[in-house]
């Protein structure tokens, strides 16, 4: 009555000339005893399984795997930014400081995927890494934390510094300037980062926009596959200490590790190496990514 008939249960009792409370009962050891199982049938376009293997794998917290149209860029791109800007907008809370990396195709198909967030306004959005590569990536700095904040109703801190410079000592010169010293005080109060994955593979590096050739070269020879906002790591997600990060703007990995959710947004075959080895460093805790990726996450 209460399975195939749709009856509820008041009704039925009254009907049985039994209690409420006892209907309740006896439909609970209905499935107790296995008279009554239920079956979830998951959707087209949902990944539930996949997600759950990821996590358990990797230790993630939360793993995403949005359904890509094709295993190529464009295809990659559309799926992780649309999913990413979905999860974003439903898991963002009231008062939330943010952090956005400044370097990432990812993150920008993703805030052009997302909608004006009416409730669960942020507070503020910070730019975590200095613009670098051509005018037209370090112009896209700019634009990633000021549309975010437009669309999460925040207060944007942009960081308006180079991302790599020539040595420490300039660095630690733009690091004693006043908005700088701001948007770098700001990275030790964030609850949620947004970053993209870097990867160094035979074929591509999405290192070469971002990095003189010597430095590529020599993080290379330690053996660095991946970065979270210019922070290196091996394939096992240790750090890969060097010069270089002492020549970085940017969110270091102190601060980036205490951060509470950490969202990494990547996809695509040549990231997957950087991808497992973002998750077993702890550099995130959180994966967007696309069906054929995650697969190859598994494989």
């Amino acid at each position: 009555m209460y399975h195939e008939e749709g009856i509820r249960q008041p009704e039925i009792a009254e009907r049985l000339n039994l209690s409420q409370s006892r209907v309740s009962r006896l439909l609970k050891d209905a499935q107790r005893l296995g008279v009554v199982r239920t079956t979830v049938v998951t959707p087209p376009g949902f990944f539930s399984e996949l997600e759950q293997a990821i996590a358990a794998e990797l230790g993630l917290r939360d793993v995403v795997v949005s359904e890509a149209a094709s295993d190529d860029d464009a295809g990659v791109l559309s799926a992780i930014g649309a999913a990413a800007a979905s999860y974003f907008e439903s898991t963002l809370a009231s008062g939330e400081r943010v952090g956005i990396s400044s370097r990432s195709a990812s993150l920008l198909a993703m805030v052009e995927s997302l909608a004006p967030i009416v409730a669960g306004s942020a507070e503020v959005v910070v730019q975590t890494l200095g613009a670098v590569g051509n005018p037209t990536m370090r112009a896209q700095a700019t634009r990633l934390t000021d549309r975010l904040a437009q669309l999460t109703g925040a207060d944007p801190i942009y960081l308006a510094a180079p991302g790599v410079v020539a040595n420490r000592d300039v660095r630690d010169g733009l690091l004693a300037d006043p908005y700088i010293a701001d948007a770098a005080a700001a990275w030790r109060t964030l609850s949620v980062v947004l970053t993209g994955i870097g990867a160094a593979t035979p074929l591509r590096t999405s290192w070469g926009a971002a990095l003189p050739q010597a430095d590529i070269d020599r993080l290379s020879s330690m053996h660095a596959v991946g970065d979270v906002c210019l922070n290196f790591f091996d394939g096992n997600g240790a750090p890969v200490d060097g010069d270089l990060r002492n020549r970085v703007i940017g969110i270091g990995a102190d601060d980036l590790l205490a951060v509470p959710r950490r969202i990494g947004v990547a996809g695509g075959a040549p990231k997957v190496d950087a991808i497992r080895a973002a998750a077993r460093g702890g550099w995130i805790n959180i994966l967007v990514t696309d069906n054929y990726t995650a697969r190859r996450l598994l494989a």
